[in-house]
């Protein structure tokens, strides 16, 4: 079994709408579906879903080879991938090499104690907090349900729904991310305007 040596970390962010992404070494973690294919909307934590095995297994093979990665990835799992609950999280290289060393002997009738949640360097180490999208968002760009309401042109009711059942469905989404992009655009065109003013005024 070959074992990486790096003092790497892995991150793993959750945007705002819902998609997740997990880097190494600031470069994003191959998801390996030729080696093992278990989810098909990639990445996810905090469970013992298909995701989290996706990214167990991904995380394994990062630091070791493909057999050990595949025999151990419901261990990994329910050891360390369900226990990063945070919407950021931190997991160093280190933790896992120490994790992988301490289940690499197969023989082994005393079963080592797993790595746990405490040694993990996470950014948030509060509870777990069931989040509501819909505050999020508003609270992220700095507005009310009704002013979101009037941005999407859709009835006030329609946002209280969706934030009752704390969920977004994907034209709702797609016009969230479009008026995102286009108030950063607004920013950035308002800014070199600003800055042509600037130049003309001295």
């Amino acid at each position: 079994m070959t074992l990486a040596r790096n003092n790497h970390v892995f991150k793993g962010h959750k945007a705002l709408l819902g998609n997740k992404y997990v880097t190494y070494g600031e470069v994003e973690l191959p998801i390996r579906y030729e080696q093992y294919s278990k989810s098909e909307n990639g990445f996810d934590w905090g469970a013992s879903s298909s995701g989290s095995q996706q990214l167990a297994y991904s995380i394994l093979r990062q630091l070791t080879d493909e057999e050990f990665s595949k025999q151990n990835v419901t261990k990994f799992v329910k050891d360390v991938v369900s226990s990063l609950n945070a919407r950021d999280w931190v997991l160093s290289a280190m933790d896992v090499q120490e994790w992988i060393e301490n289940n690499s002997n197969k023989d082994e009738l005393i079963q080592k104690e797993p790595i746990k949640t405490s040694n993990l360097v996470l950014k948030s180490k509060h509870k777990k907090v069931k989040k509501n999208v819909v505050k999020d968002v508003c609270k992220e760009l700095s507005i009310t349900q009704k002013e979101l309401a009037h941005i999407l042109e859709v009835p006030e009711g329609t946002i209280s729904s969706w934030a009752v059942k704390n969920e977004i469905p994907r034209l709702g989404k797609k016009a969230i991310e479009f008026y995102i992009q286009n108030t950063k655009n607004l920013k950035i065109v308002t800014s070199y305007k600003n800055f042509i003013n600037l130049i003309n005024a001295s």
